[in-house]
């Protein structure tokens, strides 16, 4: 019977990846940090490492450098709340075979874990990389070399496959800097790449000469399993439009020409949502503002849908507090204010205290509106931990 560690500082998290473990019927153990994580290895021996990224004494980077440095290559499956590329691409270097980001669906952790005990994951076939099945779409060579066996593959955001170069400048444009994307004009380029690398998710023109699009995306998919698939395609009047275009194999549509309002929405649904509020336990970190002062308040109006489910998620793990960092928070106007007074409320809601941790600036403007006044703050994470813990 396989046997699964799962290295994860919440006690909630790997109480929700052992029951997933245990509810298919395999085995498992687990460990509290790195530390741990390392001890349990040299104990007995597992199929499987579940491996949460940030954890005290031990992180999930460091445990991972440590194993493979030592001649372990257990297949690790790397659970994650930062979507950002340099986390995700420096554990692929390291030898992942997959990644997880938080919060996830227990099916998605199933599905993987299945994946990589049943399929013989492990980190020598880091992600998936079959030859692409069924009929090669038009003016596509099925017979394009695959990376040699043992290859790390390289991660990227944003993969844009479309034969106007305008296209890929124009998108290019939109896109925060700390996005990475690839475009291509040709389908046997884009096929080239994803057998190469990893990404996130993959964009393809519908109407591209000599290639059924349809096709091209679902042989992409082969090479790409883990990939969101989103149709590029000129707006037209035709109501079945949409769903046209999901019966195709294609999750989403991003309309031609592009406006930053449609590609915002895009961004929140694809990569906002996971790098903007990120939670571990009951702490709550709010992602530093990059764009230009006029889209503030996109910026703060994104927050405000996405933390109700994040409070509910946080409650459900039966904390009585949530603390916020809002170490890179504009400051600037009242918008941080409404944003706290409307946290603090639906955190009452749910039973929690709030507790707001940041700079100095952050102190100024609490004690600067009558609203915000009485709220706990802490200049660090550390003080508002000790705090709790008196």
């Amino acid at each position: 019977m396989p046997t699964v560690l799962t290295v994860d500082d919440s006690r909630a998290v790997r109480t929700i990846v052992s029951k997933q473990v245990k509810d298919l019927g395999f085995e498992v153990v687990e460990a509290e940090d790195g530390v741990q994580g390392l001890a349990k290895l040299g104990e007995c021996q597992f199929d499987l490492v579940i491996l949460d990224v940030t954890m005290p004494n031990m992180d999930g980077p460091t445990m991972l450098g440590k194993m493979r440095d030592a001649g372990n290559l257990t297949p690790v499956i790397m659970l994650t709340s930062e979507s950002k590329r340099s986390i995700i691409a420096g554990a692929m270097k390291s030898g992942i075979t997959d990644y997880i980001l938080k919060p996830f669906k227990p099916e998605e952790l199933r599905n993987k874990i299945l994946s990589v005990l049943q399929g013989g994951g492990g980190v020598e076939d880091v992600v998936a990389s079959d030859q692409p099945g069924g009929a090669p779409a038009a003016g596509i060579s099925p017979s394009a070399p695959a990376p040699r066996e043992g290859a790390a593959k390289q991660f990227c955001d944003v993969m844009v496959v479309d034969d106007m170069e305008n296209v890929h400048k124009r998108l290019r444009g939109m896109l925060p800097n700390h996005l990475g994307m690839n475009g291509f004009t040709s389908a046997q380029s884009a096929l080239a790449s994803a057998r190469e690398k990893v990404y996130r998710v993959v964009l393809v023109d519908t109407e591209i000469p000599d290639v059924n699009s349809a096709v091209l995306a679902q042989q992409i998919k082969v090479l790409q399993p883990h990939a969101a698939f989103v149709a590029l395609a000129l707006r037209t009047n035709a109501p079945e439009q949409s769903k046209e275009l999901r019966d195709q194999g294609f999750g989403d549509v991003l309309y031609k020409p592009f406006t930053q309002d449609h590609v915002d929405d895009f961004l929140v649904q694809y990569f906002d949502n996971q790098e903007f509020l990120t939670s571990e336990d009951n702490l709550l970190k709010v992602a530093p503002f990059l764009g230009k002062p006029e889209r503030l308040d996109r910026y703060f109006a994104r927050l405000a849908q996405l933390f109700p489910g994040v409070l509910n998620k946080v409650a459900s793990a039966c904390y009585e507090e949530v603390v916020l960092d809002l170490a890179q928070v504009p400051t600037q106007g009242d918008r941080l204010p409404k944003l706290l007074v409307s946290v603090a409320g639906q955190a009452k809601e749910v039973g929690m205290t709030m507790t707001v941790v940041g700079p100095a600036e952050i102190k100024k403007v609490l004690a600067s509106f009558e609203e915000t006044s009485g709220m706990k703050y802490f200049a660090s994470v550390q003080e508002a931990r000790a705090a709790a813990a008196a």
